[in-house]
């Protein structure tokens, strides 16, 4: 069991550490001060969440690993995020777009976690849910402004609509170690919250004047380890001081 709550708890913490990396990257380069300071903000709750995860799971590993050791010291198949998060920002509309799309799965699959019968998880999602429900908030609201918005907004939020639709079903998809937690009531069953996930996504698609994707072509690997090539280079900048400066600490 410990192995697979370890796993478990890599699978949660990762989709925040990489878009947490993400959105870190906008700092300085948003298009606004107000949203460059927003997205910068929502780059420092992904990471407090991730230093919870982390910190459990090197009390669980109980083996001298650090939370630093487990964020920055897996190779790039050692890490189970879906592949929708490690997309990057290739402007703003794709950027709200990820964002958008993960935090609608992040508050509903939050809300499930705080029933969990692992109290550790159960009072990390019940911390972090006040965070995602803003993080929420701030996508839709940015959906709507860029979609219902000028025709070149439109066109753009609709092209990173259409772009990462096909990584969004992934986020249903169970693992080994998914299952596992599921049958000790620790783990959410992520397949029970998919229909009111696209519900809703389909819902604030449609008030921003966009189009519903009707593509029924997905792409999954994440979640075993299996990425895109951005998730490399990413990489590479998040882990280099540590690389460089072996058993570095703060």
């Amino acid at each position: 069991m410990k192995e697979n709550l370890y796993k478990y708890i890599l699978g949660i913490a990762d989709n925040s550490l990489i878009l947490g990396q993400r959105m870190g990257e906008l700092c300085g380069h948003g298009p606004s001060l107000e949203t460059d300071i927003a997205c910068t903000n929502i780059s420092l709750d992904l990471f407090g969440q991730v230093r919870s995860y982390f910190q459990y799971a090197a009390k669980i590993a109980g083996d001298k690993r650090t939370e630093d050791d487990i964020a920055m010291l897996r190779k790039e198949r050692e890490y189970k995020n879906v592949l929708l998060v490690e997309q990057p920002n290739t402007n703003f509309a794709y950027t709200i777009g990820r964002q958008f799309l993960f935090d609608v799965y992040h508050l509903a699959f939050l809300t499930e976690l705080q029933k969990s019968n692992d109290f550790t998880l159960s009072a990390i999602a019940k911390k972090c849910i006040k965070e995602v429900s803003y993080h929420v908030r701030f996508s839709t609201d940015w959906v709507k402004r860029l979609g219902d918005g000028t025709s070149e907004s439109n066109e753009k939020m609709q092209e990173a609509i259409n772009d990462l639709w096909t990584y969004t079903d992934e986020l249903f998809h169970q693992t080994e170690a998914d299952k596992a937690m599921v049958s000790e009531s620790i783990g959410v069953d992520v397949i029970k919250l998919k229909e009111a996930y696209y519900k809703r996504v389909n819902d604030l698609l449609e008030e921003a004047t966009l189009e519903i994707p009707e593509s029924k072509w997905f792409q999954k690997g994440g979640k075993e380890g299996v990425h895109t090539e951005h998730l490399g280079y990413l990489l590479s900048d998040l882990q280099y001081m540590q690389r460089a400066y072996p058993n570095m600490e703060w």
